[in-house]
């Protein structure tokens, strides 16, 4: 997800607003927001490490997924958990035997199979912890994974054969990232190709 100010704008502390009202403005805006529970939350622009990430996964998934049911999308694609209301813009969202809209709105979509965050600074414990609780209330959610963008390390979350969620960590970049439910893995390396990390010193 881009980074995201986890603060409603005044307007918005104004009054409450239906979801009606949001894609309305949404339609309108040159910027995204994000909606819950009748708060819009303003999302800013990604950083160069976060867009390379996001390059590099979208084709390697693009190019395994071809000739199956399953389709990528990226941040541009709204998607709507009417379970709790929340309208986001997820930086990679994997959507099988095509995209279902939602009810409200023909442009913004539900139950996908797998979501991909890129962690920012500002957004990592938000991902990590409520929105992440949000994301549990989708019914066809099967993988959550989180790509740090400060450093290599990726968490994935996947259903278990025990329908409970369990964590798999990867820190180097000879590890592959196995994508549970959609039958392939990546390498790490391919993950942060190009990308570049400061060396802190100790």
């Amino acid at each position: 997800m881009e980074e995201i100010v986890n603060e409603p704008s005044v307007a918005c502390k104004k009054r409450h607003f239906t979801v009606e009202e949001y894609l309305e403005m949404e339609k309108a805006s040159q910027e995204k927001h994000e909606y819950f529970q009748g708060e819009i939350f303003s999302m800013s622009g990604a950083s160069t490490i976060h867009n390379r990430i996001f390059s590099n996964l979208f084709v390697a998934i693009g190019n395994k997924l071809k000739g199956k049911p399953c389709e990528p999308f990226g941040s541009d694609m709204r998607m709507h958990i009417p379970e709790n209301t929340l309208c986001t813009y997820p930086d990679i969202s994997i959507y099988c035997n095509d995209a279902k809209q939602s009810d409200v709105d023909d442009e913004s979509f539900v139950e996908p199979t797998v979501i991909i965050e890129i962690l920012s600074p500002s957004t990592k414990n938000y991902d990590r912890g409520h929105k992440f609780d949000l994301y549990k209330d989708i019914s066809t959610l099967k993988e959550y994974i989180l790509i740090d963008s400060e450093s290599i390390s990726v968490e994935a979350f996947y259903i278990n054969e025990k329908q409970s969620w369990e964590l798999i960590e990867y820190k180097e970049t000879g590890d592959s990232l196995n994508f549970v439910s959609m039958g392939f893995e990546m390498a790490l390396s391919d993950i942060y190709n190009r990308i570049h990390f400061k060396q802190t010193e100790n």
